[in-house]
């Protein structure tokens, strides 16, 4: 069996070459192994113990198992075939084993339980998806079980959705309403268990992206009131009892959570006991709101001492809005001052009734200056908040070694410390993003205490994905070596050298990284003069 399907293999590799033209090099050696790889695994309910595998992958054209009970491996089967064994009870570690054309592999392993006992304690949860409408998904686990069906109660569509123990399975109605679902768990004993409760699918009405990312801002330059770009005044309330009919909660987007207020007439927000704000240096107060069915939002300034002003704005649907007003829009009005705000107010005007999500409410003013490549740390108005991570300090500095190359004042600081983790460094967040049509390479002066010390350059995207640790999954980093020790020089780290760079992201985010790869010994570095070139 395993030769006829090395065989088709070949042959197929054949037709390729055959068709290609004469000056085609095919480079198999080039095809990646295969990726992705799972597996649904089924038992036949009959105290057989007979268990059978569909495995799955990317770039896989043929699939082997072991099956982790001493047996011989299995013969190669087809994509799309399945693969079938006898089991004694117990639980074993099976092995799927994915080959490409090439003969390259990857495998997974799977655990196997095979038990002549029904299923027990299933637990069913159930969840609506926040991104599609209509959208459920369902994980079940039991002990003793292999996998579970489940049938989802609409009609026209009575076959079953298969997933293994504790695997989450998904499935999308036609329509919103309330549906009866059944779960049925499966070990290999003829028994099952099975669980029915009714749910309910959902049309979304939520936002399904997160509000525009705002700029960078100096601390003077803003007031934050809610927005995880800036720091927010503490102790504000969200949900002061007003005898508002609007409903409050807080809406966690995938980690970015923001306001949310149902059923609006109207709604406060008051700023902690006996606080007051004075915007009267502000230009602007700015709000992005997501509505799917609120035509316009009257948008209130208390004062404390002179009433209150209303602007109103129109929104659109299902989309964020996002709302600059001027300040003087509000002082405009009879005189009204803005130097002891401690409330404002959200008013459906005049429709309510319906549903609103907030994020990013904050005062702020234009900035005379603000942090952007080129950095030369020289500013006295701007504040540069450098973050060391991994153990390594950073802070500005007057220059200890004005000499050679560089003669500035201020520069970074750096110190490893001993013991600092090997992806030690310090971050930037520029107030003006990357622009790549300024120049695709960066030139960084560097005083390192060593020669052949690496370092590496990094910009990211702050608002894309988070990976596992919480960093962003958009960025581009280069690495480049001292060749000096004891003094400054200016190190090119050429940024269309890394596959990741792309000219049209506007990376907000500057990360180096001093003798990076290397525990930290206790030494310094300094850097100064970050700047782009052609």
């Amino acid at each position: 069996m395993k030769k006829i399907h090395f065989i088709i293999n070949f042959f197929v590799l054949a037709v390729l070459i055959g068709c290609a033209n004469d000056d085609l090099d095919i480079d198999l050696d080039g095809i990646a192994a295969p990726t992705n790889i799972s597996v649904l695994t089924t038992v036949t309910q009959d105290n057989t113990g007979k268990v059978t595998f569909l495995p799955k992958g990317e770039g896989a054209s043929q699939y082997k198992i072991s099956f982790g009970d001493g047996t011989p491996d299995s013969d190669y089967a087809g994509v799309g075939s399945t693969i079938s064994h006898i089991y004694k009870e117990g639980v074993y570690k099976s092995k799927i084993i994915a080959s490409g054309l090439n003969g390259k592999t990857a495998e997974i392993e799977k655990e196997v339980v095979v038990s002549f006992r029904a299923p027990e304690n299933l637990k069913v949860v159930v969840t609506n998806d926040k991104l599609v409408s209509n959208k459920v998904t369902v994980t079940a686990t039991a002990d003793f079980a292999l996998f579970y069906d489940v049938y989802f109660g609409e009609a026209g569509h009575p076959d079953p959705v298969s997933a293994n123990n504790g695997e989450p399975v998904s499935y999308t109605y036609q329509a919103p309403g309330v549906y009866t679902i059944r779960v049925v768990s499966k070990s290999a004993a003829i028994k099952t268990t099975e669980h029915t409760e009714e749910i309910t699918a959902n049309l979304v009405l939520n936002p399904t992206t997160s509000a525009p990312a705002q700029p960078g801002r100096q601390a003077g330059d803003v007031i934050s009131i809610f927005s995880s770009k800036y720091t927010d005044l503490a102790g504000t309330n969200f949900n002061p009892g007003w005898g508002q009919s609007t409903t409050f909660a807080e809406f966690d987007l995938d980690g970015d959570k923001m306001l949310n207020y149902n059923n609006l007439n109207y709604q406060g927000i008051a700023l902690a006991d006996n606080v007051t704000i004075d915007a009267s240096e502000m230009e602007y107060i700015h709000m992005d709101v997501w509505t799917a069915d609120l035509d316009k939002l009257a948008i209130f300034l208390i004062s404390k001492t002179n009433g209150e002003r209303k602007v109103v704005k129109d929104l659109t649907a299902k989309q964020w809005t996002s709302i600059d007003i001027p300040i003087s829009a509000f002082t405009s009005q009879d005189g009204f001052t803005v130097a002891d705000i401690f409330q404002l107010k959200l008013d459906s005007a005049p429709t309510a009734g319906k549903n609103i999500y907030i994020d990013n409410i904050y005062f702020y003013k234009t900035a005379s200056a603000s942090i952007g490549l080129p950095i030369d740390f020289e500013s006295t108005s701007l504040t540069y908040a450098w973050g060391g991570f991994g153990n390594v300090d950073a802070s500005v500095v007057a220059n200890p070694n004005k000499t050679g190359l560089n003669v500035s004042d201020k520069v970074v600081k750096l110190d490893k410390k001993i013991g600092a983790e090997t992806w030690g460094g310090a971050s930037l967040n520029l107030e003006n993003s990357f622009d790549a049509s300024k120049g695709t390479k960066v030139k960084v002066t560097v005083w390192s205490p060593k020669a052949g010390a690496k370092i590496l350059y990094k910009m990211e995207l702050s608002t894309s994905p988070k990976d596992g640790n919480g960093n962003p999954t958009v960025f581009v980093q280069v690495e480049v070596p001292t060749t000096v020790a004891n003094g400054w020089e200016v190190l090119t780290f050429d940024l269309t050298t890394e596959a990741s760079f792309n000219s049209t992201i506007k990376y907000d985010r500057v990360i180096l990284f001093p003798d990076f790869g290397t525990t930290g010994t206790g030494e310094t570095y300094y850097f100064d003069d970050i700047k782009q070139s052609n």
